[in-house]
């Protein structure tokens, strides 16, 4: 069996009520729409976040789960989709997990308005069932990773990024959604606001693991979805090039950033960067760092007792850093 049929296993049953649940909530009058949500559908990836509502739900509650469990994951994948229709607009990216993207099959103005779609679906599903509590928790994410996105854009045009910059980045565009995950599945089954907010930290120290682990695949020679050197042709500052362009000599540094800047498109170059930052420890740096973040978030799950839910919880979390794409 393998591992994401490991992590499933406890929550299966929930999971299979979930994809209908999920595809029905996606449904509407508008037969162009539903074409393009049934390919969504159709094509959806391991479904982490929903994985990670129900194992936090069962976790806390000793086994629980009920609609607002099941409306609460759907809002975060209707969510999590929106955003990644969006982002290969924005990334004018022609693929997403092997298969075209949206805006590839139907073009950009398509994709940008099924991703409004989207978000309002997953908001008027909490909003008609008087959920008001766990779209507080959504809404605050959808913000955070607006600004993150938005902080990485503004930040790559200078490329003068700190580490404490880059934490604050990854922790608003990737980890704020897994933290939203995890408090919103044990808000939909407890009232237990400290229990609530522990869930949402763990959740956020596993994204920030989750982002580190893909930044280091830009350096990596297997086949995992992204090209390797991505990151750097696009000039997002990933950890280990910052960790490396914040201990170089000054020399090598105005190499690197004119290599980033100017001669991002030109291969050898590219590969010349990949080899330097491996050379003077920028992958073993951020190797190190996605692991305290992933100790953390083990060490946050000590406090409730032992269940099935929380050994898939602990595999999620070790999954997390050791996936190969």
């Amino acid at each position: 069996m393998n591992i994401t049929s490991q992590i499933k296993q406890p929550i299966f049953n929930e999971m299979e009520l979930f994809e209908k649940k999920f595809h029905e909530s996606m449904t509407s009058k508008v037969a162009l729409l539903n074409r393009i949500t049934y390919y969504i559908v159709n094509r959806k990836g391991k479904q982490m976040r929903p994985m990670f509502v129900f194992l936090t739900s069962k976790m806390v509650s000793g086994g629980i789960v009920n609609e607002r469990t099941y409306r609460g994951a759907s809002v975060i994948e209707l969510i999590h989709t929106a955003t990644l229709v969006h982002d290969d607009v924005v990334d004018d990216s022609n693929r997403r997990r092997g298969f075209f993207s949206i805006n590839a099959l139907w073009k950009n103005k398509i994709a940008v308005l099924v991703g409004d779609y989207l978000l309002s679906k997953g908001l008027l599903l909490s909003i008609d069932n008087g959920d008001f509590d766990l779209l507080r928790i959504i809404s605050v994410a959808v913000r955070e990773m607006s600004e993150g996105e938005l902080l990485q854009i503004e930040k790559a045009r200078r490329l003068d990024i700190t580490e404490d910059v880059y934490y604050e980045i990854i922790r608003k565009k990737t980890a704020t959604l897994i933290a939203a995950c995890c408090a919103l599945g044990a808000k939909s089954v407890i009232e237990d606001d400290e229990k609530v907010e522990h869930m949402r930290k763990f959740g956020e120290l596993i994204g920030m693991a989750f982002q580190i682990k893909d930044d280091l695949f830009d350096y990596s020679e297997e086949a995992i979805g992204k090209p390797t050197g991505i990151d750097i042709k696009e000039q997002k500052m990933t950890l280990p090039l910052i960790h490396v362009l914040n201990t170089c000599t000054p020399q090598e540094k105005k190499w690197l950033i004119n290599s980033i800047k100017n001669h991002n498109k030109d291969k050898k170059r590219v590969k010349e960067v990949i080899a330097f930052v491996k050379n003077n420890n920028g992958l073993a740096y951020a190797e190190n760092k996605m692991i305290e973040f992933q100790q953390e978030a083990l060490l946050l799950l000590q406090n409730f007792p032992d269940s099935e839910f929380k050994d898939a919880l602990t595999l999620m979390v070790n999954y997390v850093i050791e996936r190969k794409k």
